[in-house]
């Protein structure tokens, strides 16, 4: 039986043709500079503009006072803000975030939003990565405009390589994903290749979206982004702990989190589902 699927509201419309019939690039270009620019003025309105639109909550943030809307926007959180699940058996959510997909790779497909999927060799198209999750698992983690943007170790591991892939600036938020067709194949995106210390390997896939669509990396030194022009594979050998400041996006979007065969979904990890940084995502073979 074919199912059909329910009339959007005006609401959506609205808000997949402003967010994504733009010239995308050249408006995530605008907004990337003005979102930098720290006369206080143009700070207040930026931020005031973004709390119209999100329920912005700054009570945790570190610091009260921000220079400018960028830097509220990768704020960093006050000690202890997000406690981290220590049970070895637990691979914890690198990110605050809401689960938009989640289970089992099958024969190297996985799913986007209902009817609409997508190859592990689209996302990435290195043989190692389809190999590595052909029949895994995996987790959607959407960040929105208003979560904390920073993004850590899901476990004790090392970064042993970054793939970076150049692509569009489709908004990601559920209207798209459930429009546009291999979305996260489509944007600007970076596999982050990680070697747990049980040997496993865990591969962060951050998808870039409209407005800023930047990913920052400690382990590089560097910003991946639009005007990034250097390698497209990044040797690395950064060790982590569990928890550690890994980056951030430099606008909301999505993590996807891949994991070999033999994990498992933690307990109320389901669609819909609130997670917060450092609870418990995937449980260890």
């Amino acid at each position: 039986m074919t199912q059909r699927r329910s009339m959007p509201s005006l609401g959506e419309e609205l808000n997949f043709l402003l967010t994504n019939r733009i010239p995308r690039r050249l408006a995530t270009q605008f907004v990337g500079w003005l979102s930098k620019v720290e006369q206080p003025l143009v700070r207040d309105i930026s931020i005031g503009v973004w709390r119209l639109f999100s329920r912005l909550d700054l009570s945790e943030a570190k610091k009260t006072k921000f220079v400018s809307m960028h830097d509220c926007f990768t704020r960093e959180l006050k000690e202890g803000a997000r406690p981290i699940d220590t049970d070895p058996d637990v691979l914890i959510s690198p990110c605050d975030g809401i689960v938009g997909a989640c289970g089992h790779v099958v024969d190297g497909r996985l799913y986007q939003a209902k009817g609409l999927t997508y190859r592990l060799d689209e996302l990435v198209g290195d043989a190692d990565f389809e190999k590595t999750y052909r029949n895994g698992c995996f987790v959607t983690l959407r960040l929105t405009a208003s979560m904390y943007h920073r993004f850590h170790a899901p476990y004790d591991c090392t970064v042993e390589q970054v793939t970076a892939i150049s692509g569009d600036t489709w908004n990601v938020n559920p209207i798209a994903v459930k429009r546009i067709e291999k979305l996260f194949c489509r944007n600007e995106r970076a596999a982050i290749r990680t070697r747990l210390s049980t040997g496993s390997v865990v591969t962060l896939v951050p998808v870039a979206a409209i407005l800023v669509a930047s990913i920052r990396l400690h382990c590089l030194d560097l910003t991946l982004g639009m005007h990034y022009r250097g390698a497209r594979r990044l040797a690395c050998n950064a060790k982590l702990a569990k928890g550690e400041e890994m980056g951030w996006f430099e606008h909301g979007s999505t993590i996807i989190v891949f994991a070999p065969e033999g994990f498992a979904l933690s307990p109320g990890i389901e669609e819909g589902a609130t997670i917060r940084m450092g609870q418990p995502l995937l449980r260890l073979p």
